[in-house]
């Protein structure tokens, strides 16, 4: 158990949560509350799951893990499985990389495994899209007069590669992470905008508030998420569907990541060819400005000096 300032090693996580109940806000509390009742929880669940069974976000159970003396999610399963008796190594594997990959298998297998789950995420996200949804919102961001799109953590990274896509052929688009500055944004939106939350679960509390507000504001709401009934895909105009992420890797899923990125680039090409000529024309002139910066697709063979040659 990680020493504290607050905590020694010899103190339960039972007992550092009951000192620590009196001065924990209520969102806090009812994950303490799960965690006393099932104290095995954190280890059979992701933190996503397990802030869905307390009714809050992972940042709170985040904090929650801090408030306990725990760097973070991860050291607080690693603490909870050790007290329990659950953490031997091959538990610990299981419960963090997921039981697809065996701690000895070989390279081979290894990348043979994981290209066929990530195809599997392709196909599966492609099978569930609406062309019609798909269509309809490239409409919407080909004739907005401003783009917002929200995420926060992998999804906010991916919402600032679309952003970057959209930018470069004509679309005002911004991508935010930063809850204070997407309301920001959000607020100032009305019918002729178009604001898009990326959350692959769909109740990542910072973005369900970005694209609440941007509805309330008039913006035509996209949701892209796997799960078409959670609280952003209840909100949206628009729910786009991901595949489901698989048990390996959790919780932060790359192949949850590849279909995000399958679903934005189907868009990205449909408002291309929407905007076919402007969009022709800003990606030669993009391309020309940056050509200076580019090296030769080869590069030169040395030739060996006189000097070298003695």
């Amino acid at each position: 158990m990680p020493r504290t300032k607050d905590f020694g090693n010899g103190m339960t996580i039972a007992r550092r949560i009951a000192a620590s109940r009196h001065t924990m806000p209520t969102a806090m509390s009812k994950i303490a509350d799960v965690v006393t009742a099932h104290p095995a929880s954190p280890v059979e669940l992701t933190i996503t799951e397990l802030a869905d069974r307390a009714g809050t976000s992972p940042a709170t159970v985040t904090r929650f893990c801090r408030a306990l003396g725990f760097d973070g999610y991860t050291q607080f399963r690693v603490g909870v499985a050790s007290e329990i008796g659950r953490g031997d190594a091959n538990e610990s594997w299981h419960a963090d990389i997921g039981e697809e990959f065996g701690a000895d298998d070989d390279p081979g297998k290894v990348l043979q495994t994981l290209v066929a789950l990530h195809v599997d995420s392709l196909e599966s996200t492609a099978a569930r899209l609406d062309l019609d949804d798909v269509m309809q919102v490239a409409a919407a961001i080909a004739s907005a007069r401003h783009v917002d799109i929200y995420g926060v953590g992998g999804s906010g990274i991916i919402a600032r590669e679309f952003q970057g896509r959209l930018y470069r052929i004509g679309v005002n688009a911004h991508a935010w992470s930063d809850v204070h500055e997407g309301l920001t944004s959000a607020v100032m939106q009305n019918a002729t905008s178009v604001a898009i939350g990326i959350s692959s679960t769909g109740r990542t509390d910072e973005t369900v508030q970005m694209l609440s507000q941007a509805g309330a504001a008039g913006a035509v709401t996209v949701a892209i998420t796997h799960d078409s009934d959670s609280w952003l895909a209840g909100l949206a105009d628009v729910s786009l569907a991901t595949a489901e992420p698989s048990h390996y890797l959790r919780p932060d899923d790359l192949s949850v990541k590849h279909s995000q990125l399958l679903v934005l680039d189907l868009l990205y090409l449909l408002v291309a060819q929407q905007m076919f000529g402007e969009a022709s024309t800003r990606l030669a002139a993009s391309a020309m400005a940056v050509s200076a910066h580019r090296r030769p697709a080869r590069a030169p063979k040395l030739t060996p000096t006189t000097e070298e040659n003695r």
